[in-house]
């Protein structure tokens, strides 16, 4: 493989901090999303380690690093409300059957035919939704949020109705990963920028006292197989679920996919063979996931463009990015814990403003209607609403201008048909 031949130092060592920052952001994510699952905190932790050797071994996107999401959030904990973590072992494998069923139907690549202007708004969404996310953790407000809703704006402003609770050293230590992130970017591009900000923020910390909540004790143990059993009323209970979850979990990686090669600056679309096989790639390493009922593993922006924006390049940093995790709670869980959760929201908040598309909100008095209208309603949906409405919104502008189009050139061919008729008469 040219994989093996080209491998190099430089990039081992970026492949090497890529995976190390992406751990980092992925500790604290992904133990919150397994609590609001209502799951053990730890599975949302087995959901990487498991996945991520699968994914890198069978994924066509090099890069794509996959972690417990959000936008699975609704079905996994219906089900763990309705049958506990039993439950949504079943819903889980069963929607990794779904998504290898995506692929051996080619469905993948009808996704990747998702218009670039939408691609880019969804983009611009996901970073601005990354920064607001984190806004309660960097202004040190302890809100309580309504994380039940998908309406961002709506949470933001839970946060802000607080903001005189705010405390200094959170914004300090926030605020500095994010200017040593801008800096190093700046000025030292190929330099890990996160991961010298959250060093920063560390030494920071410590030489001015600042005390916040930190990442704490990760848990040591490796979580036993989910015990289930199925029975006749799952089929009405559990695939439907299943379906959903499956689809969902399908556009989200997809279109992840597509935000990640258009932040490493390469705009051609994924080959529709590569489309349908990251589908079955994710199904199969979910399948490994919910054998422990850990959460449905799919593309996440966060770690996926930190580790590129740290100088990662190959599917090793997926293989680090696990490795650090099993790392940290193996042996390294000491000095891990010990690390501000400022600092951490700092780290996703910077990627976030790498991600808000400027060039695009440049050009876009230059751009056509439907362009500008997909670019702005795909950014806005996503912060108001979940991922796959969003691009749906985005992409209806396209259909009906196509639908326009059409009815626009059928009177014309009427008409073309008419003149032939009538000379023929002649």
């Amino acid at each position: 493989m040219n994989f093996r031949f080209r491998y190099s130092w430089r990039r081992l060592i970026g492949d090497l901090s890529g995976g190390a920052i992406a751990a980092l952001i992925a500790l604290p994510y992904g133990l919150s999303m397994a609590s609001m699952m209502g799951l053990p905190p730890v599975l949302g932790l087995v959901t990487s380690i498991s996945t991520a050797p699968v994914t890198a071994l069978l994924g066509r996107n090099p890069v794509l690093i996959g972690g417990a999401a959000s936008a699975t959030v609704p079905f996994i904990s219906q089900a763990v409300h309705l049958q506990g973590p039993g439950g949504a072992a079943k819903v889980c494998m069963a929607a990794s059957v779904f998504m290898m069923m995506f692929c051996v139907l080619k469905l993948g690549r009808y996704i990747q035919r998702v218009p670039h202007a939408v691609v880019t708004g969804f983009s611009c969404g996901i970073g601005a939704m990354m920064i607001l996310s984190q806004l309660g953790v960097l202004l040190g407000v302890r809100a309580v949020i309504d994380r039940t809703s998908n309406n961002m704006l709506f949470q933001s402003w839970q946060v802000l109705r607080n903001i005189g609770a705010t405390q200094p050293s959170a914004v300090i230590i926030g605020s500095v990963v994010i200017l040593v992130g801008l800096l190093c970017a700046r000025y030292v591009p190929r330099a890990p920028a996160p991961l010298f900000g959250v060093i920063a923020s560390v030494m920071v910390a410590l030489l001015f006292g600042l005390h916040q909540r930190e990442v704490g004790k990760l848990p040591l143990e490796v979580p036993p197989f989910a015990a289930f059993s199925w029975t006749p009323a799952d089929v009405a209970r559990v695939v439907p679920a299943a379906f959903g979850l499956a689809f969902v979990s399908s556009v989200n990686l997809l279109i992840t996919s597509r935000v990640v090669e258009h932040f490493r600056g390469r705009h051609r679309h994924m080959n529709g063979s590569d489309a349908d096989a990251e589908l079955g790639a994710y199904g199969v390493a979910n399948m490994i996931a919910g054998v422990f009922a850990a959460p449905m593993s799919v593309g996440i922006p966060a770690r996926s463009l930190a580790a590129v924006r740290c100088g990662g390049t190959t599917r090793m940093a997926n293989v680090f990015h696990a490795a650090f995790i099993l790392g940290s709670i193996i042996l390294g869980a000491r000095y891990i814990s010990h690390i501000p959760i400022p600092a951490l929201a700092g780290v996703t908040a910077y990627i976030g403003i790498c991600l808000l598309e400027w060039g695009t909100w440049r050009r876009l008095p230059r751009m056509s209607r439907t362009d500008a209208l997909g670019f702005l309603t795909t950014a806005v949906a996503v912060l108001v609403m979940n991922a796959v409405l969003a691009v749906a919104i985005g992409c209806s502008f396209y259909v009906i201008r196509y639908l326009y189009d059409r009815m626009k050139q059928r009177p014309r061919a009427e008409e073309s048909l008419t003149k032939v008729a009538v000379g023929g008469a002649r």
